[in-house]
């Protein structure tokens, strides 16, 4: 072998070497960060619709059929979820897939729903020892769904969480608004409040229950109010590996939605969600 070409690959064996340390030590170093942010919060499954008051970093797809007061009945695969990362400490960062939504009437499409992303940041939290948790986000769309399954326009969406811990009961709560970047008279700007209590029993049963509240500015539906009770149980967690720094792990809940307002744009909404963390 020629000294040249020897050196050449001297060269391309210690450039992949030290590109597969440095990408090691990325990936070890995203791990460390956020075991150490998600250790400092509750350890509170995500309940069923209420959104976390803490951080999480899974993967996440959601199953929903809802009936309407007309009887059409609409599925939702995707449910507007997708992947939610721990960037940096106390910082999460979600980018969902856009859901595909299917009718059962010939007088509406089926399609895709609108892209959307999140930027959450925890404020305060504490473990297992006081169990409370206060975070902050902004969320946002961009109008990308198809005909009658997207919005007209994107939207900006601030909103506020908290939690308690009380042993093995928990209360979170979210509240937060829908601020569109345009057609704001014909889109309103809803205020959605969700609550919800879960309890542990044993290792993995965490029965919980909802409300789930949206409250109409503006748009077609200005001053009405829809409002459901949801009660749903949440399987967590089920472990994928026996070491306890990894956490690789699978979680599954369901849930019914049912209205309790005179006002509704449908009737009852059953929803089956999974989750992998990492």
């Amino acid at each position: 072998m020629k000294p040249v070409r020897a050196l050449r690959m001297i060269f391309g064996v210690l450039v992949l070497a030290s590109f597969a340390h440095a990408q090691d030590g990325f990936f070890s170093s995203w791990e460390d960060r956020a075991r150490t942010t998600l250790a400092a919060q509750p350890a509170w499954p995500t309940p069923v619709v209420t959104a976390n008051a803490g951080l999480v970093q899974l993967f996440r797809t959601d199953f929903v059929r809802q009936i309407t007061p007309t009887e059409i009945t609409t599925w939702n695969y995707g449910n507007s979820k997708g992947v939610d990362f721990i960037p940096w400490y106390r910082t999460e960062f979600d980018v969902t897939i856009p859901p595909y939504i299917q009718h059962n009437s010939p007088k509406v499409e089926d399609g895709f729903g609108d892209v959307s992303m999140l930027l959450k940041y925890r404020i305060l939290s504490d473990g297992e020892a006081r169990a409370y948790s206060v975070s902050v986000s902004a969320g946002g769309t961009i109008p990308t769904g198809s005909h009658s399954n997207g919005s007209t326009a994107g939207s900006i969406s601030p909103t506020f969480y908290g939690g308690k811990g009380f042993r093995k009961l928990d209360v979170q709560s979210s509240v937060g608004e829908t601020l569109p970047m345009g057609h704001t008279a014909k889109l309103g700007r809803p205020v959605v409040w969700n609550a919800v209590a879960q309890y542990r029993i044993a290792k993995i049963f965490w029965p919980e229950i909802e409300n789930n509240a949206t409250y109409y500015r503006g748009g077609p539906h200005d001053g009405k109010s829809q409002d459901f009770v949801t009660p749903g149980l949440i399987l967590s967690k089920f472990k994928l590996e026996h070491n306890p720094r990894n956490r690789l792990s699978l979680t599954f809940g369901a849930g019914e939605q049912i209205a309790v307002t005179q006002f509704h744009t449908y009737n009852h909404g059953l929803i089956f969600t999974s989750r992998l963390a990492f």
